[in-house]
């Protein structure tokens, strides 16, 4: 099996226990054994993803992070850095929610408040570019995941490619060149998951308070195996993937 390394961009009092709770999120998406995922935390500027020649590939968490606020402070200027170097490797490298954003935002694009989505299910469909990508292999053209986000892509940034698109979200899912891929949605999620996360960011913006349980008694309904199955079929194209 290839090495995947993991990196949880969690900060604050409970990022211990979010990053818990992620990597949790996605061994069971990836259906990774335990032994082939390094897990590491960013949760101050002292961290760091570490050296990246071991892996094969890497997953980067979400993150409470926004792209919209007025200023950043260190902690953020650091994440943005360890990104870049990140998607910069050459090691094939999966973002999921906040990366999208970061991405998007790298190359030029614009980020604002049109299309944010509620805690809950959201429907991605794949473009041409899409149906055409490796990590969609086998993916119906339609498919449901979970999602939960307060900004989101308004103009595509330069040299990126939309791979999948969706009624309450123009832009869920884009690639850089043939080694970087970030979805808008949580590929990583399932209705643990979900309920998990809300619990951690309950009064973050996600969703309104009011709408708390009747969120969490339509997930377990909602069908996230075709949106885990990106991340299997990221995982797949690393085990035939040569660092250069």
């Amino acid at each position: 099996m290839p090495q995947i390394l993991l990196v949880s961009l969690r900060s604050g009092e409970l990022a211990e226990q979010i990053a818990a709770a992620e990597e949790r999120d996605f061994l069971q998406a990836t259906r990774l054994d335990p032994a082939d995922l390094t897990h590491v935390n960013i949760a101050s500027t002292a961290d760091s993803a570490g050296d990246l020649t071991a892996y094969d590939g890497i997953l980067v968490g979400g993150c409470s992070l926004n792209i919209t606020d007025e200023t950043w402070d260190e902690w953020q200027h650091h994440v943005h850095a360890e990104l870049t170097r990140i998607c910069d490797s050459g090691v094939p490298v999966f973002l999921v929610c906040y990366g999208t954003s970061w991405l998007v935002h790298e190359h030029g694009g614009t980020i604002g408040h049109s299309h944010a989505e509620s805690s809950g299910e959201t429907v991605v469909e794949l473009t041409p570019a899409g149906q055409a990508d490796p990590l969609c292999d086998g993916l119906p053209d339609s498919f449901t995941s979970l999602t939960g986000h307060t900004e989101n892509v308004e103009k595509l940034g330069d040299g990126l490619t939309v791979l999948a698109t969706g009624p309450t979200c123009p832009v869920q899912f884009v690639r850089r060149g043939d080694r970087v891929w970030a979805t808008q949605f949580h590929a990583d999620m399932d209705a643990v998951a979900m309920r998990s996360r809300m619990d951690f960011y309950y009064d973050y913006g996600y969703f309104s308070p009011e709408d708390y349980e009747t969120i969490l008694a339509a997930l377990p309904a909602i069908d996230t195996t075709w949106s885990n199955k990106l991340l299997e079929n990221f995982v797949d194209h690393c085990k035939r993937h040569d660092t250069p």
